[in-house]
Parts: C-alpha cells; sequence; structure tokens
C-alpha cells in the first residue's frame, strides 16, 4: 500500500549556513526539528564562505546541470520512526542501459521491494551473487535466493524455474543446519567453491554444487572442534579471517582470539584446505588482517600494511628468506607418528631421512604409559630423546696442540716456542702453573704471544697443552673458517649413502616405575608408538630452500612382546 508523505520545497533550491566545522545548519525555521533528531539549532558563523546549495527536488536528473552536493529531497516525517529487519534485503530501481535512466538510488515505498529470510535462522550476515542466484549466509542458516525467476513445484513435488518480475524470488535454504555465525570474514569463494566458518557449529564449510561439505572433518574435526569453541574470550568475541590463496590452490582460515593484539598475546593458528589433496596439508605462522589473491598472486595485510607471498627475489635482485613472515624468520616443523606394528612393545634406536640437510629432531616421544598408582599418587610416564641436531649445527672438531712456554710468566700473556698444532679461541689451557678452567684468550702466530683468560705462574720451558671440542658455530670463530684442517666428527645427524641417520639417545628423567636403567644408561625409546617433530635448524642457510622427501626409524622387538 502506498503512503503520502509531505514534499516542502518541491523543484527549489535553498540556501543554508554552516558552522565552523562545515556542517549544515537549521535554523528551527524549516526542516526536521532537533527533538526527533533534525539538526540543532547553533549559532551561524561570520565566514562569508560558509554557505551551501542544496536541491530539494525528488526527480534530480542523473548527468543534468550540477550543483555543489547533487540531488536531494528533503522530506517530512510527521511520524519518524525507524526499524531494524536483519533477516531482510532490499533493493532499488535499476540503470537502464538503452535508455540512460538511472533508478540505483529510487527506493520506492509504492512497491513491495524488500525480501526476508526466515528469522528464526538470525540476521544475514553475506550475500553472494553467483549467475542469476543470490546466496544468502544467515546466522545458522545458508540460503539461494532466485533473481529475476521463481521456482514452480508440481502437485508431486517436483520444480521448475520460470521467469519472475521478482527481482528476488524464493529463496531456498540448502540442506544441513549450518550457517555463518557472525563471522562473514570467513567467507572466500573460488569458482564454485564458497568457504566459510560456522562458530556456532564448530565446523569449517565448503559450498559447491553439491551442496554443504564440513571440510573440517577431513582429519582436522577435533582441532576445529576445540579451537572454535574456544575463540571467544571475555575481551574479544574471536575472529575468523578467511581468503583463496590462488597460488597454492588452497583455502587460508586463520583463527585469532585477540584479532587487535599484533603480535598475538594469545595462541592463533592459521591453516589452510588443499582441495587436490583433500586434506589440511600444513599450518602457517603468520596472523594476517586480512587475506586475498589477485590474479595468480597471494597476498596478506599486517598492521596495515600489504605483504606479497611466495616472492623469491625482490624487485631490487636480493633474495627472499623462506618462512619469514612479516620480518620474522620462523623454522618450518613437520609432525608424524611411527606406527610399524603397533601391537609390539619396541625399542626405537636409530632415526633417518631422505632430503637436504638442515632438518634437526626436535622431539621423539613414545606413548604414555597410563596412569599408575605411586607414593600415593598418579603418575604417567614416557620415553623421549634430548633432541638431534642437524648435520651442519651437529658438527664439531677435536683441536689438541702442544706449545713451551718462552720465558717465565706470572701474568695473563705468555710467550710461546716450539708450536704445534692449532691454538684456537677458547681452548682449554693446562700445564704446571696454570689455574684450572684457563681458556685461550688470543694467540698471534707471528709474534708467538698466547694471552689466556687468568694469571699464570709458569716457568721457562714448562709444556702447555692444548684442548678445544667445538661445534661448527664455535670453531668458525676460533679458526676463522667452516673448514679448519681438522677431521669432522657429527654428535647428530651424519650423511651416510646420500641418507641422515643418527641415533636415538635416551633423555629420560627420573626413571619409571620399576625401571633399572634409564635415560642416557640406555640407548633407543621404548613404546609401542612415537610422536616425532623436525624441523629447521639455524646454521644451514637459514631461509633456504629445505627438501624432506622420506623419514625412517629402525627398532628392536622388546622382551619377546
Amino acid at each position: 500500500m502506498a503512503a503520502i508523505i509531505e514534499v516542502k520545497y518541491f523543484n527549489s533550491f535553498f540556501l543554508n549556513k554552516t558552522n565552523s566545522s562545515k556542517e549544515p545548519i537549521w535554523n528551527g525555521s524549516r526542516g526536521i526539528p532537533e527533538d526527533i533528531g533534525g539538526y540543532p539549532v547553533v549559532a551561524v558563523t561570520n565566514d562569508a564562505q560558509d554557505w551551501v546549495i542544496e536541491e530539494s527536488r525528488i526527480r534530480g536528473g542523473f548527468n543534468n546541470t550540477s550543483t555543489d552536493y547533487g540531488a536531494k529531497a528533503y522530506l517530512v516525517e510527521d511520524q519518524a520512526s525507524a526499524s531494524f529487519r536483519v533477516n531482510s534485503m532490499i533493493y532499488s530501481g535499476i540503470f537502464n542501459s538503452r535508455t540512460g535512466i538511472n533508478n540505483s538510488n529510487v527506493f520506492s515505498i509504492a512497491e513491495d521491494i524488500t525480501k526476508s529470510a526466515d528469522p528464526s535462522n538470525g540476521s544475514i550476515q553475506r550475500l553472494y551473487a553467483e549467475d542469476s542466484n543470490l546466496v544468502v549466509f544467515q546466522e545458522q542458516k545458508v540460503s539461494r535466493a532466485l533473481i529475476d525467476k521463481d521456482a514452480i513445484y508440481s502437485a508431486e513435488g517436483g520444480g521448475s524455474v520460470t521467469s519472475s518480475n521478482l527481482v528476488i524470488g524464493v529463496i531456498q535454504p540448502y540442506a544441513g543446519e549450518y550457517g555463518i555465525s557472525k563471522n562473514p570474514e570467513s567467507f572466500a569463494v573460488y569458482g564454485y567453491q564458497k568457504y566459510f566458518a560456522d562458530k556456532n557449529n564448530n565446523a569449517i564449510l565448503r559450498l559447491s554444487n553439491n551442496g554443504i561439505t564440513e571440510i573440517s572433518a577431513l582429519g582436522m574435526k577435533d582441532f576445529f572442534r576445540d579451537e572454535l569453541n574456544k575463540i571467544d574470550t571475555a575481551n574479544s568475541s574471536g575472529f575468523i579471517q578467511g581468503g583463496y590463496n590462488v597460488h597454492n590452490s588452497e583455502y587460508v582460515v586463520s583463527l585469532q582470539r585477540d584479532p587487535i593484539s599484533q603480535p598475538a598475546l594469545l595462541p592463533y593458528y592459521t591453516s589452510s584446505f588443499d582441495e587436490r589433496s583433500g586434506g589440511w596439508p600444513s599450518f602457517y605462522s603468520y596472523k594476517p588482517e586480512q587475506i586475498f589473491s589477485i590474479q595468480n598472486d597471494f597476498y596478506t595485510v599486517y598492521k596495515g600494511k600489504l605483504y606479497k607471498h611466495y616472492v623469491e627475489v625482490t624487485p631490487a635482485g636480493s633474495v627472499v628468506k623462506r618462512s619469514n613472515f612479516y620480518g620474522v624468520q620462523y623454522p618450518s616443523t613437520i609432525s608424524f607418528v611411527v606406527n610399524s606394528s603397533p601391537t609390539i612393545s619396541k625399542s626405537f634406536q636409530t632415526i633417518g631421512y631422505e632430503g637436504t640437510s638442515g632438518w634437526q629432531v626436535s622431539n621423539y616421544k613414545s606413548d604414555l604409559t597410563g596412569e599408575i598408582s605411586l607414593n600415593n599418587g598418579w603418575v604417567n610416564n614416557f620415553d623421549f630423546t634430548t633432541g638431534i641436531s642437524s648435520y651442519h649445527e651437529g658438527e664439531y672438531v677435536i683441536s689438541e696442540s702442544t706449545g713451551t712456554a718462552a720465558q717465565a710468566s706470572a701474568t695473563t700473556s705468555i710467550n710461546l716456542n716450539d708450536v704445534t698444532g692449532l691454538i684456537p679461541v677458547g681452548a682449554l689451557v693446562s700445564g704446571l702453573g696454570v689455574p684450572t678452567n684457563t681458556t685461550v684468550v688470543s694467540y698471534n702466530v707471528a709474534t708467538a704471544v698466547l694471552v689466556v683468560s687468568q694469571n699464570v705462574n709458569v716457568a721457562q720451558y714448562v709444556l702447555l697443552n692444548f684442548y678445544l671440542v667445538a661445534n661448527r658455530a664455535l670453531y668458525s670463530a676460533a679458526f676463522n673458517t667452516n673448514n679448519p684442517p681438522l677431521p669432522k666428527y657429527y654428535a647428530g645427524f651424519n650423511l651416510k649413502e646420500n641418507k641422515y641417520v643418527a641415533n636415538l639417545r635416551n633423555g629420560s628423567k627420573p626413571p619409571s616405575p620399576k625401571e633399572i636403567n634409564f635415560g642416557g644408561q640406555i640407548s633407543g625409546i621404548k613404546g609401542f608408538y612415537a610422536n616425532v617433530k623436525l624441523s629447521t635448524d639455524n646454521t644451514t642457510n637459514p631461509g633456504g630452500e629445505k627438501q624432506l622427501f622420506s623419514a625412517s626409524t629402525t627398532y628392536t622387538q622388546n622382551n619377546g612382546y
């Protein structure tokens, strides 16, 4: 039913005085009174330029002679009221490209221009136009609204689509009690695949031609169940940022409990879903504010700055480090379970991998033994390693050398004769008159002057011994080279037949109940299965490419079981 509203100053112009902030002033003689939401009565300024010309016509022509602020209608509503319809859509007139008439700013109250979705499903959070359909995302439901067409159903229940004068036709819900909650920021689309999060149902979802699929159930159901349930905190409603990574063909979603805090004060998780593998291949260390793709490139926003991912070389020609997000270098990690013959108790002896150098074992832990009563309490034990260094970080040399005091000395400076071998900085010094824990501060080969860390009291011709066990970082500083003329040994991974291998050292402390030997007294990790975590080190070409093709372990059977 049409409504009649009185229009003042039809097809006329009026001049408004403004205040110092350039806001128009309604002086109370016309316009909406202040007590019902109009402009307040304020004093005018003396600035001669503080005037505004406004057009009162409700049909200001498109592309006609322009005025300063465009076409505006001035209406008087005797009974001003407002209503909030969070589950409704409204549409305007159209732009007719043939006639050039633009009615996109016309919302005619004489026509039914609204369409409401089921209010029991909550508010509309997101609209997405696809072909001639409009996808409607409510808090608890996802529906499809037909555009410029309607559905006709037969007596048998079959349906067909026919053209209609309605702009928004029948709203048809998709199967499944899923919605987008109040997280429209989680929405992303690629082709006919639309991704979003339903915090209320603790699920990550995909909408495609075959309906809604819970992709979080593909190997990550427990994780998303727990984390989406905890994403709301006392200080924040949580933030679920989603976007599509065209570069890697994956949906990226970031769960953030404190979206404002950068860096994060609370745990956050950024992960991805890969359509090709049908699973969640990786977590990422970055916490983005926005996620999107342009052409074939993937971008995120952090602290208002735009970052382009998967860049190998900068425009200036410098190499970009891998796993470097927003200026912070992160390690790459891979976790897996060793579960061969799960019913047999084993002692895992070694670990090996095929790939490039730079990988270390951050964690190698057996399964739990279960709760055992001990000393009026309950304990739950497991075996683990103390960590295994990478090939280069576990590399070390042993430097043994000697020298003779050329003359007596009671200071930190000693002149040497008959030097054999290398005398590196940090080497332990021993000999008659040398205090315990004395080390080399410097040695000048040209002058044969040795400086040590403590005063000595050595006589002439006293033999001094120099001993140093140095890892790669230490001997690089001591000898000023990564290849000193000494044999190299490996305390971590060693390279054999193009495969990196290492023994598993038991680091369990204290002993388990009724356990005789434990920790360094035994080798291997006891258990039915083991959780393993490999990570990149900080020595081997940090930020460079690291490859890992396969990992393996050897074990022996325990006690005939």
